[in-house]
């Protein structure tokens, strides 16, 4: 957050009415007052009450991985959610994904001048809900202030830092012909709540956004099957990107069945009213995984003890394929083609 002192100040930050101002960028006792009293109050543990430029950690044994995640997910507050506890479970997520335990966060904080001190508190204060509930500490950070119109309120950067145990070895090229791929909920959810508030869209729906931190369905996972061969969460781009991602990486194809992807009927109707397919559609609180067939039933089983993969399903297989095409086999009987998404379907979705 930028060293601070203990410091006395004249009055409190005026949550009710006020405004940051470019003096809570500057480096002087109006963002030392802002640091302490936002954002070190929120997010209190022993690391910032040093006051300390950065945190020195312990680690426990184990590879280190490290992600870091930008936020500007327009509007800055939705059904579900907001941009404070989306910056977190979306860097945890980012972590756990490699198979990771995760253990510390840093954020960073670009603010808009103008942007009210109550939004802010706000903010900063689910941020501090969904790091407690997650049990990871945000040890620095960052704030910067820039000119009214240089900036939209505020965006927020975290990088997580995290540990593999020992025997996991999870990543985006090991997926082999004959692996199951699992789905972890039905998609859409987070894309279709941003979806039903922007202001040339607008529509009524009872979707929430399924913004989550993931880390634990993880562990539970890797408990049921430790030879786990990729894990990733389908955000921009929904999960037809996320597969192509994997299948390039791994260099093989997948072969989907289109009855077995599990869809809210609500997500359902608000795509086909938007002309969107569900696939393509961003979510922050599934995951898909791929691992060894014979090790599916188990790893099907973990994720549906968990509330967070209660609709979980196994929706294709990996195949042997040099194009590294994902396709689909449709309720017709035939095969489509699932293509990487093609333009910008959303801006600003996270």
């Amino acid at each position: 957050m930028g060293g601070i002192g203990k410091a006395r100040y004249l009055r409190p930050l005026d949550l009710q009415r006020g405004r940051v101002d470019l003096s809570h960028g500057s480096g002087g006792r109006a963002m030392a007052q802002l640091i302490e009293e936002m954002f070190v109050r929120a997010f209190d543990n022993e690391w910032l009450r040093q006051g300390n430029d950065s945190a020195c950690l312990a680690l426990p044994p184990g590879r280190v991985v490290m992600s870091t995640d930008s936020h500007v997910v327009s509007p800055l507050f939705f059904p579900g959610g907001d941009i404070g506890c989306l910056s977190v479970h979306g860097t945890i997520n980012d972590v756990a994904m490699a198979g990771a335990q995760p253990l510390y966060l840093s954020a960073s904080f670009i603010l808009e001048e103008g942007f009210p001190l109550g939004d802010l508190q706000r903010i900063v204060g689910s941020m501090a809900r969904a790091a407690r509930e997650a049990g990871v500490a945000i040890v620095t950070g960052d704030t910067k202030v820039v000119q009214q119109g240089k900036g939209d309120g505020v965006f927020i950067t975290t990088t997580g830092l995290g540990v593999v145990p020992e025997g996991v070895q999870v990543a985006g090229d090991r997926a082999r012909p004959g692996d199951a791929v699992l789905l972890s909920g039905p998609v859409g959810d987070h894309g279709v709540a941003i979806l039903s508030l922007r202001e040339n869209l607008g529509f009524s729906t009872s979707i929430l956004s399924d913004t989550a931190s993931l880390h634990r369905l993880v562990a539970e996972i890797l408990t049921a099957a430790a030879d786990i061969h990729c894990l990733r969460d389908p955000t921009r781009g929904g999960v037809a990107t996320t597969l192509n991602e994997i299948a390039l990486q791994s260099g093989v194809g997948m072969v989907l069945r289109e009855d077995a992807i599990p869809v809210r009927r609500e997500v359902a109707a608000a795509c086909e009213l938007l002309g969107l397919d569900p696939l393509y559609v961003a979510n922050e609180g599934k995951l898909v995984c791929i691992c060894p067939a014979e090790r599916a039933a188990a790893v099907l089983r973990a994720m549906q003890a968990n509330p967070l993969g209660s609709g979980a399903a196994i929706i294709g297989e990996v195949i042997e394929d040099a194009r590294c095409f994902v396709q689909m086999e449709t309720g017709f009987g035939g095969r489509r083609i699932v293509d990487w998404l093609s333009g910008e379907q959303l801006p600003r979705i996270c």
